[in-house]
């Protein structure tokens, strides 16, 4: 399971360009609605209408398909893209209850310049440089149960939030 903070519309083409094990995103189905972007979108992603339960809960199915054909899982926790966090945003529970259901390591990423490079408003201006990404130590799963999502989820966004504040001092 491949997590990172999400500030930009970069993140999704960044982890496309680091990471050499095939994956498939859990995403929001609403983005399958921009044009010839979500062509490609529907077609390689796991659609998640965070509005239905059974939307939901079909995703953990869906996953467990990709799983067992040895893709691994990329979610993005925060669930969009903000502009009212400090750095990184509060996690959502899908990325930590699927690592845990399935028993998988969730490999955290901090993707430090994504931001300044592309923000998300394209009226907000943007720069070229460097796109600085931390791949951290996989946390394991295995062998711990779903009581501990909170736990978890709150330990890895607390290493993504440590790293930005390091990039940023």
């Amino acid at each position: 399971m491949f997590v990172a903070n999400h500030t930009s519309m970069t993140d999704i083409m960044l982890m496309l360009a680091i990471e050499k094990n095939p994956f498939v995103f859990v995403g929001k189905k609403e983005l399958a609605k921009i044009p010839l972007f979500g062509y490609f979108y529907k077609r390689t992603c796991i659609l998640v209408d965070r509005n239905s339960s059974k939307s939901k809960k079909e995703v953990f199915n869906r996953a467990q398909q990709r799983l067992n054909s040895g893709l691994s899982i990329c979610i993005f926790p925060e669930g969009g893209v903000f502009d009212n966090c400090d750095l990184v945003c509060e996690f959502k529970n899908g990325a930590f209850r699927l690592a845990l259901e399935h028993q998988i390591p969730i490999v955290p990423m901090t993707f430090a310049d994504n931001l300044k490079r592309l923000p998300y408003d394209f009226l907000a201006g943007g720069s070229p440089g460097k796109m600085r990404v931390t791949i951290h130590k996989p946390i394991i799963t295995k062998g711990l149960d779903l009581s501990l999502r909170n736990e978890l989820k709150n330990q890895t966004r607390e290493l993504i939030y440590g790293e930005l504040q390091n990039y940023n001092s």
